[in-house]
């Protein structure tokens, strides 16, 4: 059973060169299909291009990630709405409140949230979500919209014990990248993964960035790739005290119903 990668940021510029070669080395890795991130208005339009030529291995998510809150008007919102009815469009995101780096004003990231918020529970798609530093001022929000909307992953979960169960409290599910890999930070997620029900756990690399600490050979390059999904399902396995076997086919059952693949 091929993995899926719910995060994959391919439009970025990188991946120009060898677009071709790098979904071969997922294929090569066991990684079959893939979310294509958006988190700009032109990333999600970027996306939803992609996905509509990858003939069904390729979907899309479409959002402003909150670094880009700042830059989201009306024209943006006019452009989320329309890719949103998209069919291989199939979440709305990514969006949140980052203010670890607070690239954009924090009163704006929340207003855009909510903003993205609403086309999801207009449209009725599930929400990939995004949030660093911020839990209190994003639970809060999120819990206003919860029940109506059909689902909700927490993307790249990097948090507390205490943030993982407000977020499975409220029926979320939780994505975990390569940050699991980290001595440095990420020690933390070993014990966390644990709690986190199997169909509530889903993998993902966040490429281009993210690249998992443990992969030897390290690449001279250190950029991302979903090709490194299945190392990252080998550490979250080892840590959950399961076979990659049956973490693979649980978390490719959860992302299947997740995204309706």
């Amino acid at each position: 059973m091929d993995l899926i990668d719910i995060g994959a940021n391919l439009t970025h510029e990188s991946f120009r060169q060898d677009f071709d070669e790098m979904l071969a080395r997922a294929t090569a890795h066991g990684v079959g299909r893939m979310i294509v991130t958006g988190a700009s208005r032109e990333g999600s339009e970027h996306a939803l291009d992609l996905a509509k030529a990858s003939s069904g291995r390729l979907f899309a998510t479409a959002g402003v990630h909150p670094h880009h809150a700042v830059d989201y008007d009306e024209a943006t919102d006019t452009v989320l709405r329309r890719l949103a009815c998209e069919p291989q469009v199939r979440a709305i995101g990514e969006t949140g409140l980052d203010y670890n780096r607070n690239y954009s004003p924090r009163e704006v990231q929340r207003v855009v949230f909510e903003r993205q918020l609403e086309i999801a529970v207009e449209v009725g798609k599930p929400l990939f979500l995004h949030q660093r530093d911020a839990h209190h001022d994003f639970l809060a929000i999120l819990k206003r919209y919860r029940d109506r909307v059909p689902a909700v992953v927490v993307h790249c979960f990097t948090d507390t014990e205490e943030a993982l169960r407000d977020y499975l409290d409220l029926d979320c599910h939780i994505g975990i990248t390569g940050w699991i890999c980290d001595e440095r930070r990420g020690a933390h997620l070993r014990e966390l993964v644990k709690l986190i029900p199997a169909d509530r756990l889903m993998l993902e690399t966040d490429s281009p960035y993210l690249l998992p600490r443990t992969v030897r050979p390290m690449p001279k390059h250190r950029r991302n790739e979903p090709m490194y999904l299945a190392h990252i399902r080998d550490e979250v396995a080892r840590d959950r005290g399961e076979s990659k076997e049956s973490l693979t086919e649980a978390s490719v059952r959860t992302t299947e119903a997740f995204f309706g693949l």
